[in-house]
């Protein structure tokens, strides 16, 4: 997994992140800007899930991305 690339292209996988987190508002993805700390923060805060649980969701998600 390659954060720094999510990171890098924020603007393209904004929608991918909305896809699978649904409950984040453009609003929020923004605000994100493609950091980790940000997103599973938000995520933790709009869904209500531990931290631990955030973390390996989000790690699950980038390892089911294509990387082309």
């Amino acid at each position: 997994m390659d954060w720094n690339r999510v990171e890098g292209n924020w603007k393209q996988f904004k929608g991918k992140v909305k896809e699978q987190w649904g409950k984040l508002t453009d609003d929020d993805l923004d605000r994100i800007a493609g950091k980790r700390d940000q997103l599973e923060g938000t995520i933790q805060e709009r869904y209500g899930i531990e931290k631990d649980r955030v973390h390996a969701d989000v790690d699950d998600w980038c390892d089911r991305q294509k990387w082309n």
